[in-house]
């Protein structure tokens, strides 16, 4: 039976080519993935792993308590206080087996490239200082160009940095750290592979006084990294070197747990992307099992007299059984080894173009691990042969006698009451699930909505052929107008077989189910944001910094000053706790200009006035209320810093307002509990609508620092849409690959079908259809077939966003669910031309066949 399975392959290889294509592309998504995900990490890894090459310990600064001296030093002047010193660093030098210690100041700097734009990624915007040795090299930082700072007037960057910025040896370099805007004159550009840079972020380096007076006060230190002579243990050194620490104000690590530290967060972030994409190529392969199981069914069904033949002569069922699945796991596994090696393409590919794009992974070489290569090649065969169980059942139920002597015959159609009836029962659950979920508002109960539309798709899927007949019919009865005979007989084709044609377009279905629900909560929640921030912002520009480090009052004060300007307010806020327990809660209490906020956001007020707020209360949303279960006239209790109490009176409830959060009220009641005191952002409503001469002028009062965003309402919202648009593409790109062999299910349904069809189209030649009636038969009958999963897929798809967008809502008052049409006319006409360009070759194929042979199949 093994050989007959071999032969079976090797004999209807042009006809299981397309079913190969399908097993193959989904092991090259999940081959490619692994790849990716083990190039990446071990890239990521061995970077990290060079940084701590030389770390024995690492002794870190811990914050000091808010109600210290030094704490309050610190709020006083924006800066840190370390108890790392000269001092405690000698300290640790003189320990026996200390090679030397490393003093380092970090911190972040935001650069302005030659073309006043900012550079890199915000918190990724590393500061650090330069460390010479005596030969005038920094081991950790070598020079690539030019020479390290010496003086508070230099600087150096990564070549990564100075390439983005545009700056050359020689040139001033403006940047700013968290206020007013600073230059300095660049000297040196150094070589790094910290993945944090490479990612995007940007490095620049200071010699260590000056950045201690950036960050920090003379003579301190953010980390002393201690190297250990050979031979020295890192425990034992370790354990001495916390001796010398200040008990609460450092904290010592040997380089054995941080590098396992490190290697544990690797792991974590790849598994999360690694599970992502996973996720899309186990839908790759689940389309792909719809393809396989048509294609057995088929081939089965061509073979019936063979079958009955081997039944014959004394196999078994389950020897029949037996060589249906070890078709398929030849099939799989030479599907898998080819898919394999496409994963790995994709992979190196992948890379290169996340790389392009600026996600700077470090260099490495291409991970194929034993463990990745069994997987891939596991869930390729194990696909398969599950896919072709059930075929291989009916083979097995084939008789040998009725078989032989029926085999001109076509096959009783199965009755579809059994399968309909669990369908039905099936859907019926995933819907009232899915209505249950429609009436929640919690993020927490996505999973329940994820079983819901598992379900419904499911059930769906099993009551596909029962939908066939009126939809195919429908489409049918349109083909049938426009195109006469051929499309009459194309309808009929496609309602032959209801279970292969609910099969073929299932695949296209759940790809298109996906996308489809996907762009309908992508488009709805895009113009809930576009509504809400023209309903909650009526000032023309939002002004905030890129590392969100505040913007100091006194200076904010001067933008209300700028020609140009109408109004202006600045928002600050401080967080606070209400009570304790089960009924305690949190929220932000956010402070601003009461003489000018109605003048730059939209208020409308359901209790109270803004005259009461101005009187010393407080406005609090209508959501912020019912969760508190506050009222207007009531005072309240709060703690700011957990240990005061603070009386707040209830002046007004309002409209919920995106710009001012969940409550709001004079600067006089927040900057009490802020230290140091700066604005969070700042509201400019222009006299004339704003212009870019008014954007200069308020850069230039506000010091020209790169840490500036000044955005209007077109950028606040193309910054939203931007976020939206990228997810949605990526998740096309992804959903793409089970298009893709959704399209090449209709493609080998089709060729199979016109090979199981020989003697009926020759008998059509012969009565009169010319080639090209019997290649507009067949298009027309992929058309049908496409247009039958475009519609399924879409209209469940819409199903899952509606029930589904009550949790969005929840994010935001203003989200509606509303229909892209634009886009769901799209899909609807892709899946009109896959039909055409699915059936091209089988269409081909079918009018090429000779008349008198054709007629004379068996």
């Amino acid at each position: 039976m093994l050989r007959t399975a071999l032969r079976n392959v090797l004999a209807h290889k042009a006809r299981l080519m397309m079913t190969a294509l399908a097993v193959l592309l989904g092991v090259a998504f999940v081959a490619g993935t692994l790849i990716f995900s083990d190039t990446v990490g071990e890239a990521v890894k061995n970077a990290s792993a060079r940084n701590l090459k030389d770390v024995a310990v690492s002794v870190q600064a811990i914050d000091a308590e808010p109600d210290s001296p030094d704490a309050v030093d610190d709020q006083k002047d924006g800066k840190r206080t370390s108890a790392l010193d000269d001092k405690l660093a000698d300290r640790i030098r003189a320990l026996p087996g200390v090679a030397s210690v490393r003093s380092d100041v970090t911190g972040e700097a935001t650069l302005a490239g030659k073309d006043d734009q900012p550079v890199g990624n915000g918190w990724q915007n590393r500061a650090v200082n330069f460390q010479p040795g005596k030969d005038g090299k920094d081991g950790r930082y070598p020079m690539a160009q030019g020479r390290g700072p010496r003086n508070a007037g230099e600087l150096a960057l990564a070549e990564s940095t100075a390439k983005a910025a545009g700056y050359r040896i020689g040139d001033t370099v403006r940047f700013a750290t968290d206020g007013p805007v600073l230059t300095k004159k660049l000297v040196g550009i150094v070589a790094t592979d910290d993945p944090q840079v490479t990612a995007g972020g940007s490095l620049t380096l200071f010699d260590t006084a000056t950045a201690q007076r950036l960050y920090l006060h003379p003579g301190q230190f953010d980390e002393l990294v201690v190297a250990a002579t050979p031979g020295t243990d890192q425990r034992a050194l370790t354990a001495k070197v916390r001796e010398l620490l200040p008990e609460g104000r450092a904290q010592a690590t040997s380089g054995s747990e941080l590098a396992a530290q490190q290697a544990k967060m690797i792991a974590q972030q790849n598994s999360a992307l690694s599970q992502t994409l996973l996720t899309f190529a186990g839908i790759a392969l689940f389309v792909g099992v719809f393809i396989i199981a048509n294609t057995f069914t088929m081939l089965i069904s061509q073979r019936s007299r063979e079958i009955a033949l081997l039944r014959a002569v004394g196999a078994s069922r389950r020897q029949v059984v037996r060589s249906v699945l070890a078709e398929a796991a030849l099939l799989g596994l030479v599907s898998s080894v080819v898919g394999f090696a496409l994963g790995a393409g994709i992979a190196v590919g992948l890379r290169a173009v996340l790389d392009a794009n600026g996600a700077g992974f470090p260099d490495g070489p291409v991970i194929i691990s034993p463990t990745t290569v069994a997987a891939a090649l596991a869930v390729g065969v194990v696909v398969t042969v599950l896919a072709a169980w059930l075929p291989s059942r009916k083979a097995a139920k084939i008789a040998p006698v009725e078989a032989l002597s029926t085999a001109e015959a076509p096959p009783a159609p199965r009755s579809l009451v059994v399968r309909n009836v669990i369908g039905a029962v099936i859907t019926g659950l995933g819907v009232a699930v899915m209505l249950w979920v429609s009436t929640l508002t919690s993020g927490d109960d996505l999973p329940v909505a994820m079983a819901g539309s598992m379900l419904t798709l499911t059930g769906v899927i099993i009551l596909a052929p029962l939908l066939s007949r009126p939809l195919v019919s429908l489409a049918g009865a349109v083909t049938t107008r426009l195109f006469g005979i051929g499309g009459k007989l194309a309808k009929e084709n496609a309602l032959r077989n209801p279970r292969r044609t609910a099969a073929t377009a299932s695949a296209l279905m759940i790809g298109l189910t996906l996308i489809t629900g996907m762009t309908v909560v992508g488009h709805s929640a895009q113009l809930g944001m576009d509504k809400m921030a023209a309903t909650s912002l009526t000032a023309d520009y939002q002004i905030k910094t890129t590392t969100y480090v505040g913007l100091d009052p006194e200076l904010s004060k001067k933008v209300a000053k700028v020609p140009g300007v109408e109004a202006m307010a600045p928002l600050r806020e401080a967080g606070f706790s209400t009570g304790g327990g089960a009924d305690g809660g949190f929220g932000v209490l956010r402070g601003t200009d009461l003489s000018q906020i109605d003048k730059v956001t939209q208020l409308t007020f359901v209790k109270g006035s803004l005259a009461g707020v101005r009187a010393g209360g407080i406005a609090v949303s209508e959501t912020e209320a019912k969760e508190h279960g506050w009222r207007a006239g009531e005072t309240v209790s709060v703690r700011f810093d957990e240990k005061k109490t603070t009386k707040l009176k209830i002046a007004g409830v309002y409209k919920d307002n995106e710009t001012l959060g969940g409550s709001f009220g004079a600067l006089s009641l927040v900057d009490p509990h802020l230290t140091p005191v700066k604005n969070d952002e700042l509201l400019v409503k222009a006299a004339d609508g704003g212009s870019p001469e008014l954007v200069k002028e308020i850069r230039h009062a506000l010091g020209d620092s790169p840490l500036l965003k000044i955005q209007n309402h077109d950028d606040l919202r193309k910054e939203t849409a931007g976020q939206i648009d990228t997810v949605l593409n990526m998740i096309y790109g992804l959903l793409g690959m089970a298009v893709i062999i959704a399209v090449v299910g209709v493609v080998n349904t089709l060729a199979m079908s016109v090979f199981e069809r020989t003697r009926e189209i020759g008998m059509l030649r012969a009565i009169g259809l010319a080639r090209s009636g019997i290649k507009q038969m067949v298009r027309l009958e992929s058309v049908v077939i496409s247009l039958f999963g475009a519609v399924l897929g879409i209209g469940v798809g819409i199903f899952l966003a509606w029930a589904g967008g009550s949790m969005v809502g929840s994010s935001f008052p203003t989200y509606e669910m509303v229909l892209p049409w634009g886009r769901l006319g799209l899909f609807l006409l892709i899946a009109l031309v896959v039909g055409v360009l699915a059936a091209l070759w089988p269409a081909r194929r079918a009018a090429r066949l000779n008349m008198l042979e054709a007629i004379g199949a068996q």
